[in-house]
């Protein structure tokens, strides 16, 4: 689609709290040769990347835990949620920001990470992509407990699980994460593990 299928684009904020909220009206050329003005929020947060940790020899993979309140909030009693680990871009490219926050979430100090795909998570309200990698660790790349940074108020368990063990948990719904659930599949997908 051409950006002259849109014209006329207003942008209210409504929200620049944790990140921006946006009100956006704009006409929109319908297949018709008609246009419609269309009014839609867009919440934007940054771009992010993500990432599967992969252990070959043992067939395991890095993932975290943590609480998240919006799932809570939308019925997951506990809150909590089993993720790959991932973070948003901020000044960083896709690459140097998923090592920095390998080592942040997991403790792994990870040099080599291979991007795999990127996508749109959530095209409909949030403007984020999010870039996907893969990258192999080993126990000796362990440097610290990891958890997350205290000034951003993560508490973050870093989990290993054996990969059948994990893709069994996200047949079974215990993985519900959209990021977790794409990367497990490319794995899969690709015989990663």
């Amino acid at each position: 689609m051409s950006k002259k299928r849109v014209r006329n684009i207003k942008k209210e904020l409504l929200s620049d709290n944790w990140y921006s909220l946006q009100k956006i009206t704009f006409d929109y050329l319908k297949d018709d040769g008609t246009w419609e003005t269309q009014a839609r929020e867009s919440y934007d947060r940054g771009n992010g990347a993500a990432v599967l940790l992969y252990n070959s020899t043992k067939k395991t993979v890095v993932l975290t835990r943590q609480f998240r309140i919006p799932t809570f909030l939308n019925g997951n009693t506990d809150g909590m949620m089993i993720e790959v680990c991932a973070g948003i871009l901020e000044e960083d490219n896709p690459e140097d920001c998923i090592k920095k926050e390998i080592l942040e979430e997991t403790g792994y100090k990870i040099t080599k990470v291979t991007k795999v795909f990127e996508s749109y998570m959530s095209p409909g309200s949030v403007t984020e992509i999010l870039h996907f990698f893969i990258g192999a660790y080993e126990d000796h790349m362990k440097i610290s407990a990891g958890g997350g940074v205290s000034e951003e108020t993560e508490n973050i368990e870093v989990v290993e699980y054996t990969f059948e063990k994990a893709y069994e948990m996200l047949l079974s719904g215990e993985i519900r994460d959209a990021k977790t659930i794409m990367l497990l599949q490319y794995a899969k997908l690709n015989h990663i593990l």
